[in-house]
């Protein structure tokens, strides 16, 4: 298994597969209200098999090239992920998302995170647009998209219902020249 260091911090991205399940779990626990109040994972990984279940989901995309599922491990704790949701050569694009529990919040994790992904999937994969996609409500994750120098591109409105309420999704994209030019400046 491989390990990306996220900086000097000791923060490390690491793929995260069906036998981290017992450790997805616990950390779920730790965060469950935290990450829940704009996406349903929490409601997904909600006990062992559910948790072995999504890990395999994530496997089986990654062996049909078409996600990826990353653990961020903080002081070799798992306190967040980062995943490609959709992932799609042959049109070169991909949506990429995160979450993480309370504990790891402020550190700029996913932002480095993120980072590493999108720049793997531009640059080793041909990706040419990243989509990132939050809730209005959801600051965290619109600051993230733009420290991404990610382009809003608009709104849908009351597209996702979730546990019972109906909001609102921002739509993030950057795509492989703009990331290119970042890179460079």
């Amino acid at each position: 298994m491989f390990a990306i260091s996220l900086g000097d911090d000791g923060a490390e991205l690491r793929p995260l597969e069906p036998f981290h399940a017992e450790e997805l779990l616990a950390h779920m626990d730790r965060g469950r209200e935290f990450i829940g109040q704009h996406i349903g994972l929490p409601d997904v990984v909600a006990d062992l098999e559910s948790a072995r279940a999504y890990l395999r989901s994530y496997a089986e995309k990654a062996a049909s090239d078409t996600g990826r599922l990353y653990g961020i491990w903080d002081g070799g704790t798992l306190v967040g992920g980062v995943l490609f949701r959709t992932f799609d050569v042959a049109n070169g694009t991909a949506e990429a998302g995160c979450w993480l529990e309370p504990s790891a919040a402020g550190k700029g994790l996913i932002t480095r995170a993120c980072r590493t992904i999108i720049d793997w999937a531009i640059e080793e994969r041909g990706i040419h647009r990243v989509e990132w996609y939050a809730s209005t409500k959801n600051g965290a994750s619109v600051a993230v998209a733009r420290r991404l120098g990610m382009t809003r591109e608009g709104v849908l409105r009351e597209n996702y219902l979730y546990r019972g309420s109906r909001a609102d999704t921002e739509i993030w994209a950057v795509l492989a020249p703009e990331w290119r030019a970042a890179k460079a400046s």
